[in-house]
């Protein structure tokens, strides 16, 4: 599709672009959405704002992989995995009242926190199985998407019934409905699915433009996926945290990156599906186990803020924060120096 390299660099500009501002909009939308629906905000940054998130990680894995390509499209949702992580310790700088994980405090939060570690896990577990596949995918794939699925039962189990509460401090912001009277809701959702759509189109874009940028300049596919295409398609997820934050959707904000991270091992399954040449999780890199075992590293520190709930930290950030900023940039130094 795209023929020179001046031709990719603008294009992966222009792609990244579309993604941040289709972003920016998601947020309000979710909000309105969340409120007018009766599902509240952690329910819907789950089962919704989360998916529509991804869809530029889905886009450009999926793309990569059915170019047999596993380096690539590994090292970009696993990347971007890491990096939405990131984006969590960068709203808690942008929420000066009080540390983001304390104010925010929910039992669906918690929840997909240990989700999310139960599902890094298994295709970590994978390499160490014997490369075999079934209907061209390994038999960790199938067990990724049913541990998704029960994980979201017992999300929704947590929402309606749950079994304890955090304790309330003049500094939660609890998940309250607003009003919102002069906003109709077939067109919400109607910019709701036009921002999904765009923001997935721009993905694969993006990742058609990485794949020449790659090929052309003689780069590593494991830095370019990490990297470049790991932060330009999870710009959804810091845009859209930081907008929520600014209008007081702290719930929303924090499920949703836990949300999207979920959602993206449906996009590790669908990438070892759409490729051909065997099990991706054996054909992909050792370098790429790095990003998995990194981001379980920073959703446990996560957890244990959100369990702690410290209400002022360094710089008035959570110590959760600082050190998943730190484990970051140690993670990608070593990748940088691996690649």
């Amino acid at each position: 599709m795209l023929t020179s390299l001046t031709m990719s660099i603008i294009a992966f500009s222009i792609a990244a672009l579309v993604i941040v501002i289709a972003g920016s909009k998601l947020a309000k939308q979710a909000d309105t959405l969340a409120d007018q629906t009766g599902l509240g905000e952690a329910l819907f940054g789950v089962l919704l704002l989360a998916g529509v998130t991804s869809l530029p990680d889905f886009a450009a894995t999926l793309s990569a992989a059915v170019d047999s390509r596993p380096d690539l499209a590994m090292s970009n949702v696993m990347g971007s995995m890491a990096v939405n992580l990131v984006f969590l310790g960068v709203a808690d700088i942008f929420y000066r009242k009080a540390n983001l994980e304390h104010a925010a405090a929910s039992t669906v939060n918690l929840m997909l926190a240990g989700l999310l570690i139960v599902l890094l896990t298994l295709p970590l577990l994978a390499v160490f199985t014997p490369p075999v596949t079934y209907w061209n995918m390994h038999p960790v794939t199938p067990v990724i998407i049913a541990a998704y699925l029960f994980g979201l039962h017992l999300v929704h189990r947590t929402q309606t019934k749950p079994m304890w509460f955090p304790k309330q401090t003049h500094q939660t912001v609890t998940d309250e409905p607003g009003k919102h009277p002069n906003k109709k809701l077939n067109g919400v959702w109607f910019g709701f699915f036009s921002m999904a759509i765009l923001t997935g189109v721009a993905g694969w874009i993006l990742m058609e433009a990485a794949k020449n940028i790659a090929d052309q300049t003689g780069m590593s596919e494991t830095l370019v996926g990490g990297l470049f295409t790991a932060f330009a398609t999870s710009t959804p997820e810091l845009v859209t945290t930081i907008a929520a934050i600014r209008i007081g959707a702290l719930t929303l904000a924090v499920s949703n990156i836990f949300g999207t991270n979920c959602f993206n091992m449906l996009v590790v399954a669908a990438a070892d599906a759409g490729y051909s040449e065997g099990s991706i999780y054996h054909d992909m890199a050792p370098v790429q186990m790095t990003w998995g075992l990194v981001s379980i590293l920073m959703t446990a520190i996560l957890l244990l803020g959100m369990v702690r709930r410290e209400t002022y930290g360094i710089g008035r950030i959570g110590f959760e924060s600082a050190l998943i900023l730190s484990v970051y940039v140690i993670a990608l130094s070593v990748v940088i120096a691996s690649a």
